[in-house]
């Protein structure tokens, strides 16, 4: 780190940003770069849990997905970002959510094994087994159309559920559909469409306004940048 990027950090005060590996990681570096943010290292490959920046106040912090939204409501992170799949089931509040990045995309949707006859059972009002890791997002879709179901969460391996009769149907999210081919099993509803947002901390907006705005405004700006050759 240069003397100089040292003397920047001389009477800041420090940013920690939460984020999880994977997609979500390799989509924020370029809004992070953006902002003047470069991570030292990298988390596939270090055994850190707190990684460096080029800035000598912002470090970001390696956590799971369901828990960035936790890490930033009671300060231990003071911006991070989640997916609204995540963000919608933790039902955290006291979060800030100013900005949809428009990364990550997916979609939520249900799926069911191939065969299995979906709209007959919704028209008779079947009772169905409905396994997911999304529980509140699975039991409102099904809610709204009036069906009784039980459901059973899980954490992963949801394409196995009704292949081997623990579930009728799954919800899960979908990128590219190749994971439901490869088990046999299609789509048959799409629920909403799923995209990660940066979420702040109240608290440290009010305090630490200096240091997060021009942060703030680089992922706006990107957001945009990323938002625009759909709508053109």
């Amino acid at each position: 780190m240069s003397e100089q990027e040292n003397k920047e950090g001389e009477g800041q005060q420090e940013l920690v940003l939460a984020l999880s590996k994977g997609r979500i990681f390799d989509e924020t570096i370029p809004l992070l770069k953006a902002a003047g943010i470069e991570v030292l290292e990298d988390p596939e490959t270090s055994r850190k849990l707190i990684l460096p920046t080029n800035k000598p106040k912002v470090r970001v912090i390696i956590v799971r997905a369901t828990d960035v939204p936790t890490y930033v409501q009671y300060g231990a992170a003071d911006f991070g970002v989640a997916g609204k799949d995540v963000l919608q089931e933790s039902g955290a509040t006291g979060l800030y959510q100013p900005i949809d990045l428009q990364i990550a995309r997916c979609h939520m949707a249900v799926a069911v094994r191939k065969g299995f006859d979906y709209e007959a059972a919704v028209r008779r009002g079947a009772r169905l087994r409905v396994a997911s890791k999304y529980v509140h997002a699975a039991r409102e879709h099904f809610a709204k159309k009036g069906l009784h179901v039980d459901i059973i969460k899980l954490y992963g391996s949801m394409e196995l559920a009704p292949l081997v009769g623990l579930s009728d149907v799954i919800v899960d999210l979908v990128s590219t559909g190749n994971t439901l081919k490869a088990n046999n099993l299609v789509e048959v509803e799409r629920i909403q469409e799923i995209t990660s947002r940066l979420v702040v901390n109240q608290a440290s907006l009010k305090l630490k306004r200096k240091e997060m705005q021009p942060i703030l405004e680089a992922f706006k700006q990107a957001s945009v940048a990323q938002e625009s050759p759909e709508k053109a």
